[in-house]
């Protein structure tokens, strides 16, 4: 076992603490680290006096300065809505058949549009516009009730099915399960996924189809093709907006669906709803 050096004569004192008999040395830290540590201490305070900086019940101290991140970020968007001021009074005044002749008008409505989709609708649509189980993909070419710039509008503006636009979309699937037996649910599901080519059971299809001419039809039409007026999908193109397996059919016919869509002419302005219509319809399915 090695010996513990002895203290030498000029060795700094000692802290007292010591492990296996070494001693630890009590060396100053360097002042070079002191005062800038100091220099911390008096920073902060000053910071916190000139800043925002300490919380209160509903808010923070304001600092002397009075700086504020949101009053800068509100003047930006006031100079930004300025600068766009002459564009939005364009786009609101163009007809909407002849947004797409003016290119840099197009391009100010895409723009423009894609930032007001990520801000409103993306939380059902999806950041990519490709939509979920109840909420619409938007990038392929089905429309529940029309693919126009016109009609996106419409939609855009009035909703679907809400109690806030006299104008919203509307229409309301029968919930069969207290109108058919579930025979009858049964053999109209085999009918439904015959349509757009799924496998079923050949016998309870055509079953179905009689089931589906008398109760169906009206809406979904003989072909099955839908109706864009009442918002009847197209049961033929494999296109499903809650799901094509026989379980998920089963449980539309019985209980039926009632999707919502929020009316936004009164959240949005009339710019806009247009340039978000305009952003959606370029995605790649509109009419």
């Amino acid at each position: 076992m090695s010996k513990t050096p002895e203290k030498q004569p000029g060795d700094p004192k000692t802290t007292g603490h010591s492990w296996d008999g070494i001693e630890e040395f009590d060396n100053p830290m360097p002042r070079w680290w002191l005062w800038t540590f100091y220099a911390t201490i008096v920073w902060g305070v000053i910071y916190t006096i000139l800043y925002p900086a300490w919380p209160l019940v509903q808010s923070a101290t304001a600092g002397v300065l009075g700086w504020s991140t949101r009053a800068n970020v509100q003047q930006e968007i006031v100079e930004f809505e300025e600068r766009n001021a002459p564009l939005n009074a364009a786009l609101v005044a163009t007809p909407l058949e002849d947004i797409s002749k003016d290119p840099n008008l197009q391009q100010y409505a895409v723009n423009a549009g894609g930032a007001v989709f990520r801000t409103w609708c993306a939380q059902c649509h999806g950041s990519g516009a490709q939509g979920a189980k109840g909420f619409p993909n938007l990038l392929d070419d089905a429309w529940l009730w029309g693919g126009t710039l016109e009609d996106i509008v419409h939609t855009v503006a009035h909703g679907i099915r809400n109690e806030e636009s006299d104008e919203a979309r509307y229409s309301e699937m029968p919930a069969f399960g207290e109108i058919l037996e579930p025979e009858e649910i049964s053999q109209v599901v085999q009918y439904v996924m015959s349509l757009s080519g799924a496998q079923t059971d050949d016998a309870a299809a055509q079953a179905g189809k009689v089931v589906f001419e008398d109760n169906c039809a009206a809406c979904h039409g003989e072909d099955g093709k839908g109706d864009v007026t009442q918002g009847a999908p197209n049961l033929t193109d494999a296109i499903w907006l809650y799901g094509g397996d026989e379980k998920t059919l089963t449980e539309t016919v019985t209980y039926s669906r009632f999707g919502v869509m929020p009316a936004w002419q009164n959240r949005l302005t009339e710019a806009q709803i247009r340039a978000v219509s305009a952003y959606v319809h370029q995605l790649g399915g509109g009419q």
